[in-house]
């Protein structure tokens, strides 16, 4: 599997919390989303990725080569989004573009302008335009997403992208991800992490999940899908399936959860029903899974 970035160790501590030490791998060519509950490390993670903090040890490499993510050369080939923030609240439109174009040499500003129309926000030319902290969170994130997508990059980062946005807005931004990817030809790669997966489903390819500032799975969607499987079956046979479940729910007439595709044929024989999961499911599970262990 080409790689576009590895980290080996990569930690970081706080007095109440950890990250770490983080082993990953992101695919070359695909979407990665970084999956976990709230408070999981997704945005340490990032930030630590993105050079906005420094790790305590460990060491990440950019495209095979770059180890130093304050190199310009690097940044230039880095789109980065906060999930909030991103830009001085006092900045308009026209702030934005000013400043994208002075540090970044492949920012697009007639893209930019274009981007912010079609995300119903404002852009340049937009009398009366609204500085950042007199929008809505939705108008924030998407005049940040139009500046990180006006720029010429070979791999995006972005911290909760879809989480102030409206479910078509969200539908519209995994459509403007997989159209980034097909324009790099294999050659274009985009981490994004979220909280909740089912409006950004048709985004990822590969999946990361995380707790408490550790990595609990990783791999490809489809890999994920045929290694698990959601379980249903008669509340009565419960006590005989529990033990080969990772998660579970219950109630008085039947159960449900999540478990390994391997014990299929053993789930079957005693009734249950077994189904291909979702993400959103698949997410789930391995979450409450990795709550339970704790």
């Amino acid at each position: 599997m080409d790689t576009i970035l590895t980290s080996k160790g990569l930690t970081k501590k706080y007095s109440k919390f950890t990250l770490g030490g983080i082993d990953l791998e992101l695919p070359k060519g695909f979407a990665t989303a970084l999956i976990g509950a709230n408070g999981a490390g997704k945005t340490t993670l990032i930030d630590v990725l993105c050079g906005v903090i420094h790790a305590n040890a460990g060491e990440v490499t950019y495209f095979g080569e770059y180890k130093d993510i304050d190199s310009a050369a690097l940044r230039e080939r880095i789109g980065y989004c906060a999930a909030q923030g991103f830009f001085p609240a006092a900045w308009k439109a026209k702030d934005i573009a000013e400043a994208m174009s002075v540090v970044y040499e492949k920012f697009d500003r007639e893209r930019f302008n274009k981007l912010c129309q079609e995300l119903e926000v404002d852009d340049e030319n937009t009398k009366k335009a609204k500085p950042m902290y007199k929008q809505s969170d939705g108008n924030r994130m998407r005049t940040a997403l139009a500046a990180v997508f006006a720029r010429e990059t070979d791999l995006l980062i972005l911290d909760e992208p879809g989480s102030s946005l409206d479910p078509l807005m969200r539908d519209r931004l995994c459509d403007r991800m997989r159209g980034y990817l097909d324009d790099g030809d294999g050659e274009k790669s985009i981490l994004f992490s979220t909280h909740n997966i089912a409006d950004m489903e048709n985004a990822a390819d590969y999946a990361v999940f995380m707790d408490k500032g550790q990595i609990i799975e990783q791999g490809f969607v489809e890999d994920l899908k045929e290694k698990y499987v959601i379980v249903r079956g008669d509340a009565a046979d419960y006590d005989n399936a529990r033990a080969l479940m990772l998660s579970h729910n219950v109630n008085k007439t039947v159960f449900e959860g999540l478990a390994l595709a391997a014990h299929k044929n053993r789930f079957e024989a005693e009734g249950a029903v077994c189904e291909r999961p979702t993400l959103q499911q698949l997410s789930i599970g391995m979450l409450k899974y990795a709550e339970e262990r704790r």
